[in-house]
Formats: C-alpha cells, sequence, structure tokens
C-alpha cells in the first residue's frame, strides 16, 4: 500500500531513474484508469476524425470542389481533430498540456530548420490551391514538361504526359516556373500555316481552305475563321489560316486540318511547294 501511494506521488521519470522496477509497477497501476482512459480519448478522436474527413469530403462532392483539393483538406481536418484529442488525452494523464505545446514548438522549430524544403513544399502545395491556377483535368506546360494534371499533393503534382509518362514535380518548381494552362478557358484558336506555290491560284487556295473549314462541325462559326495571306516566302506564299474550337477538340481539330487541307489541295490542282535540289553540271 505503502508502494502504491509513494508511486502516486512521484513521477515516473523519477523512478525509472532510481531504477525503482516495484514502484514502476505500483505506478502504472495506479495511473492504469487514466492510462485506459486517455487511450479510449485517442481511439475515438481517430475514429471521429475519419468520419468527419469522410463528411467533409462528401460536401466538398457535393458543393463541386476541385477534386484534387479532397484529399488536402480531409488530411487537415483529421490532423486537426487528432490533436486536439491527443492534447485531451494528455490532460487526463496529469501532464501539463502547455508545456508540451511549448516543447512541440521548439521540437517544431528544430525541425523545420532541416526540413526547409519540405517545409517549401508544402507552402507552395497551399498557394496552388488557394490561387487555383490549374485543377486535375487540367493540361498544363510547367517549363520543358508537358501533360494533364492526375492529382495535386500537398509536396507535389503529378502529370500523365501525352506518351502516357508519369511526371512527379514538387510544388515550389511549379509556383516558381510560368504555366500555361490550356484548359483554362473553354474555347481555343487554332493557328495554322500552309504553304502553296507561286504558280498557285491564290483565291482558289483559300476558298478549298474554306471549304475544309466548314466541313467540320467541331470548328466554330463565332469567332469566325480567318483566311488570308501571311508571308512571301522564299518558294511559297504562306497562307494563315485561323479556327475557333472548344478545347477538348483543339487536336481533333488539328490534324483533321492537316490531311483534309493536303487532299482538298491535291483535288483541285493547287501545287505544294517542297524542297528541290537542281544539280548544274558543268562541262570543260
Amino acid at each position: 500500500m505503502n508502494n502504491f501511494l509513494n508511486a502516486s506521488s512521484q513521477s515516473l521519470a523519477d523512478l525509472i531513474k532510481e531504477k525503482d522496477f516495484e514502484g514502476i509497477s505500483a505506478y502504472i497501476l495506479a495511473k492504469a484508469p487514466s492510462f485506459i482512459a486517455a487511450a479510449i480519448i485517442v481511439v475515438i478522436g481517430y475514429i471521429l476524425s475519419k468520419l468527419i474527413g469522410k463528411l467533409v469530403v462528401k460536401a466538398m462532392r457535393a458543393k463541386g470542389v476541385d477534386s484534387s483539393i479532397h484529399s488536402f483538406i480531409r488530411t487537415i481536418v483529421m490532423f486537426v481533430i487528432n490533436l486536439v484529442f491527443v492534447l485531451s488525452a494528455l490532460s487526463t494523464l496529469n501532464i501539463d498540456v502547455n508545456s508540451f505545446i511549448t516543447a512541440l514548438g521548439a521540437a517544431g522549430v528544430t525541425a523545420g530548420i532541416g526540413l526547409q524544403a519540405s517545409i517549401s513544399q508544402f507552402a507552395s502545395g497551399i498557394q496552388i490551391l488557394v490561387n487555383h491556377p490549374f485543377k486535375s483535368g487540367d493540361f498544363i506546360d510547367i517549363g520543358s514538361v508537358s501533360g494533364k494534371v492526375q492529382e495535386i499533393k500537398m509536396m507535389y503534382t503529378v502529370l500523365v504526359t501525352l506518351d502516357n509518362k508519369r511526371v512527379i514535380i514538387p510544388n515550389s518548381t511549379i509556383t516558381s516556373s510560368n504555366i500555361i494552362n490550356y484548359n483554362a478557358e473553354n474555347r481555343r484558336r487554332l493557328d495554322l500555316v500552309f504553304s502553296v506555290s507561286y504558280d498557285a491560284d491564290i483565291s482558289k487556295a483559300k476558298e478549298v481552305l474554306l471549304d475544309v473549314v466548314k466541313e467540320n462541325n467541331l470548328i466554330l462559326t463565332n469567332p469566325e475563321p480567318l483566311i488570308a495571306v501571311k508571308e512571301h516566302a522564299a518558294s511559297s506564299v504562306n497562307i494563315a489560316c485561323l479556327v475557333w474550337c472548344n478545347s477538348n477538340d483543339y487536336w481533333d481539330i488539328y490534324y483533321y486540318m492537316q490531311e483534309s487541307v493536303k487532299n482538298a489541295f491535291d483535288k483541285h490542282g493547287i501545287p505544294i511547294p517542297y524542297g528541290q535540289l537542281d544539280i548544274h553540271v558543268k562541262k570543260d
């Protein structure tokens, strides 16, 4: 009984320092109800954080919030809830929570010095989510990398290239780079240039181009297509063909125009210049 009372009045650290194993056992028995209560609090907090995290994601989906930030917000919500319950559990064990928070803060500062790069990535992730320069499913250029945004994480963003390569880019790299978002606007302009020979009938060539454009319903009529001579090059007359389309139809129209214009020019006898080398043999 005396050991039990002495253990209750001494700290666990003192008992361990004194190597009082009997006292340690008595301390654990004396604090058993508190340990059990603390464990229950932590478990309840974990279960509650999972439940609330799912509800938050469900609410964001109902509001149409970009799916790329669901995981990010859910992680933050769960962390905050678990932290509150852990602090509550520490209070149950009569541990000074204020001292714990102070120690945790000091440890955080120390760790932060060694984790500056990771903290920078995290801050950049928040910046991306707040400024919203792109979302999941957008096709973007970041530096020399192009691809569709697959997911946005706290530390990095994942792109999938056109040839199905998975590229992981640190968020700090993204926020310090120029970003081109091809899906930011619903419509895009496709700028094409077709070359014809100087012997070609320019008016006829423009008419054929316009007919090819009109045959594709994916090409928008408002704004109207623009077909005009762009320049007189060294061996060709270059005709600009500017058409508007929905962003998702861009590449379909690009490939359609490349093939259809060649076929139409051949059909109407419009010559297309190509590189050739003339060799003159001079005899003495």
